[in-house]
């Protein structure tokens, strides 16, 4: 497999690729004029048989989730887009709402009207303004195109969209933290049952859908459900978007069918970067357990990432050569999640400061006989036993990197993980000193 296979991604490179003129111009909301030929039934049956697998991380059936809504009782119900993106080293659905906001706009409508919804919402990262400005301006275009708002292209089908900035809390990723951030409370899980299929926003029937799943609808009910499964796995169907980062000659969006492996990215990318190999990687973001170069040929699917111990995630791929230190690495995600824990339940919320602290230790050079074990206790007390998926997340890079590079960890009982690994070495640019600001970039690798 060495074709990429561009749809989302297809109009990124077009002159002012978000406008509504450049979109249409693409074949944009064909998809929509479709739609509103079918009954909203059927609609749900085409998502479902394409087999489209929520983009988010967790993989439900998109399809499915939507039929898990009760029968209409003449109450609102609602769509809500999670667009909070916030986890070290994802990166698909910003710069696809950045490049391409009409794709998303057009996948609520329709999931909208699947559904039987009038009222829907995008909840965004609030740090990422200018991506804020951008879906506004797309929206003031798709209502005035007459996508949006009352008797949509005279189908008789209503839809009002929110477009909400959050405050920039992790947690907020989690969907039923969403919808109480969402409603002016303190974004924290909610315990389910009740799911927000049942009641979720305002205590209404909710479908919460990832950016980059609701983007794909359009071409689904254009394409047809055939088309998008004769791409990807018969488990894992369609196409996604995977994003390189890290030491890679090329980092970016790469657009392929699921189950293409690192090594056919690689090769896409332009390899790890000149000099170097390939030391460890992620493959869905820094919550998934790491994997080294001997899973270079794992298929890139759902089925095959899960069986070799880890999983698809959001499939952002963050790549590490030699160069770097897995305990410092470790002790960087970690930091992130014991800052971004809501401190709701206790072990998340004690379990990853004391993660922290031994990491730190280890960091260091500073380690004590059995940290290690210590590491693995708390991960044990954390894992499955949080109030919801951050506290999991948050050990799999602990108990993976003792896995795969233990020595590492023992060589911070008396070793500092600089000496080891000068961080020079691993910097993709190169400082100067400069007598007016101490250092001063002097040019990339």
């Amino acid at each position: 497999m060495t074709t990429l296979t561009p749809v989302l991604s297809k109009s990124w490179d077009a002159e002012r690729s978000w406008t509504l003129a450049s979109y249409e111009s693409a074949g944009g909301y064909a998809g929509l004029r479709k739609a509103l030929t079918m009954a909203p039934a059927d609609v749900v049956t085409t998502v479902k048989d394409s087999g489209l697998r929520g983009r988010g991380g967790a993989g439900f059936p998109t399809g499915m989730k939507w039929s898990f809504l009760p029968a209409p009782d003449g109450g609102p119900r609602y769509l809500v887009v999670n667009a909070d993106e916030s986890e070290p080293g994802t990166c698909k659905d910003i710069p696809a709402m950045m490049a391409s906001p009409q794709h998303l706009i057009e996948g609520v409508i329709i999931t909208s009207y699947a559904i039987g919804c009038h009222h829907a919402f995008i909840y965004l990262r609030g740090e990422v303004v200018h991506v804020y400005r951008r879906l506004l301006e797309a929206a003031r275009e798709a209502r005035e195109a007459g996508y949006l708002g009352s008797n949509i292209l005279g189908s008789g089908f209503d839809l009002e969209l929110t477009i909400h900035a959050g405050a920039g809390a992790y947690i907020c990723g989690e969907e039923t933290a969403l919808l109480d951030s969402l409603e002016g409370r303190r974004g924290q899980p909610r315990l389910k049952p009740p799911f927000p299929a049942v009641a979720g926003l305002y205590a209404r029937p909710t479908v919460v859908n990832n950016v980059e799943s609701i983007a794909s609808v359009p071409a689904i009910v254009q394409g047809g459900a055939s088309w998008f499964t004769s791409m990807g796995t018969e488990r894992s169907a369609g196409h996604g978007l995977f994003s390189l980062s890290g030491h890679v000659t090329r980092p970016g969006q790469y657009e392929a069918p699921l189950g293409i492996t690192l090594r056919e990215l690689l090769d896409m990318a332009g390899g790890i970067r000149a000099g170097h190999q390939l030391k460890f990687w992620t493959p869905g973001g820094s919550s998934t357990p790491m994997f080294t170069a001997e899973h270079l040929d794992v298929p890139l699917d759902y089925e095959s990432v899960g069986a070799a111990k880890s999983m698809l995630g959001t499939r952002a791929l963050q790549v590490f050569d030699e160069t770097v230190s897995v305990v410092r690495a470790v002790t960087r995600w970690l930091e992130f999640y014991k800052h971004e824990s809501c401190g709701k339940c206790t072990p998340c919320r004690e379990g990853t400061y004391w993660l922290v602290q031994v990491l730190k230790r280890l960091e260091a050079g500073r380690g004590e006989p059995g940290d290690i074990e210590l590491l693995l206790e708390l991960s044990g007390n954390i894992f499955g036993k949080a109030f919801c998926a951050l506290g999991d997340g948050a050990v799999s890079p602990v108990v993976s990197g003792i896995e795969h590079f233990r020595e590492e960890f023992e060589a911070g009982m008396h070793t500092p993980a600089d000496v080891l690994f000068p961080p020079e070495k691993s910097a993709l640019f190169e400082y100067t000193p400069s007598p007016r600001t101490g250092a001063q970039l002097a040019g990339a690798h």
